[in-house]
């Protein structure tokens, strides 16, 4: 009886650790948006839906993978006071839109210092290289 209950004891503390707190568990239905060229410029816009992996994003499938690594606070904007690097990383613009792990966001993305390009980063699978974009 003692060796089930800490059986049960430690199975019950090492479920929230392996379920990956950080990854979303939810489904996410994203509108993509990216401006190649800045915003004075043409868009594409994306669709993705997970956890089918369906929608137009290239490689959908994959990017709800990778999408099930990241948390909410990768669509979170910059915190204000935050020191960047004065650095250009180009003028590609994106904004997301939609639900993601069950809550509703609109995040906008861009390249314009270090941190933002950090971001963008991170993300990087949902927003498509702008070589494949009309100039």
């Amino acid at each position: 009886m003692r060796r089930a209950l800490a059986t049960l004891l430690l199975l019950l503390l090492l479920v929230p650790a392996g379920c990956g707190g950080s990854g979303s568990s939810g489904s996410s239905d994203l509108r993509i948006t990216v401006w190649g060229h800045g915003k004075s410029g043409g868009s594409v816009t994306y669709t993705l839906t997970c956890p089918q992996g369906t929608g137009t994003l290239p490689k959908a499938r994959t990017a709800c993978s990778r999408l099930r690594q990241v948390s909410a606070k990768a669509f979170a904007p910059v915190p204000a006071g935050t020191a960047c690097t004065e650095i250009y990383g180009g003028a590609q613009v994106a904004h997301v839109s939609g639900r993601f792990a069950g809550k509703k966001i609109d995040a906008d993305f861009n390249r314009t210092n270090g941190c933002e390009i950090e971001r963008w980063s991170r993300l990087a699978f949902l927003l498509p290289s702008s070589f494949h974009l009309a100039p």
